[in-house]
């Protein structure tokens, strides 16, 4: 069951749990519940979707009740006003800290990449925890491009650990998920306080399976 971390006439913020889909896939993944149609299903009401997580990434996710309030989050989005902190795990020792500035456009079979004349892109991060052959990053995303964060990382040599998609052996680092985790999200002007979701137990273990090598 996906935790509700705040609800109000108007929107739910959740935490996400890795592995599930935000709205329906294709092929085999058509099939799953996902997060979307499993908080339909108990809040008895239709929802709207916001913005996504990648299936196996976490953490905060919000879906609003009405059209209008998802009209509104939307062009936040889009405006680039909402403030999103996630966590990730990397491969290597990246640079204490940076900005990412490199354009991303689409390749096919739901691969992203970097590619001159692609959309802009820009990632902050920086380094939360030095691990054993990685490190524990925070990443601010100023923009909001598909894989984002997974290409940007990959793109600057640290890939993100558990990645299938993206490094050069994959799963990254042999770990048995994503470590990418959506640790909160803030809508400035808004009445809402900051939702935050901390990284659960399957993300804390692979960390400490970091720390012990």
């Amino acid at each position: 069951m996906i935790p509700i971390l705040f609800e109000d006439e108007s929107i739910v913020a959740v935490d996400k749990p890795a592995g599930v889909l935000v709205i329906p896939g294709r092929g085999e993944e058509a099939s799953a519940e996902t997060a979307q149609q499993e908080l339909e299903r108990r809040l008895s009401r239709k929802l709207f979707v916001v913005h996504r997580l990648d299936r196996d990434a976490s953490g905060a996710l919000v879906l609003a009740k009405d059209a209008a309030t998802h009209a509104r989050l939307s062009r936040a989005f889009a405006e680039r006003t909402v403030k999103k902190l996630y966590r990730a795990a990397v491969l290597g020792e990246p640079p204490e800290e940076g900005v990412i500035d490199l354009p991303i456009a689409e390749f096919g079979s739901g691969r992203m990449g970097v590619k001159e004349g692609g959309k802009p892109c820009q990632t902050e991060f920086r380094v939360v925890e030095p691990l054993s052959g990685a490190a524990l990053l925070e990443c601010a995303p100023r923009t909001g491009r598909r894989h984002q964060l997974r290409v940007h990382l990959y793109a600057i040599g640290h890939p993100i650990l558990g990645d299938a998609l993206y490094g050069k052996e994959r799963p990254v680092g042999g770990a048995t998920r994503l470590m990418l985790h959506a640790l909160a999200l803030e809508f400035p002007g808004e009445r809402w306080p900051a939702f935050r979701a901390e990284p659960g137990a399957d993300f804390e273990a692979a960390l400490a399976a970091r720390r012990q090598s």
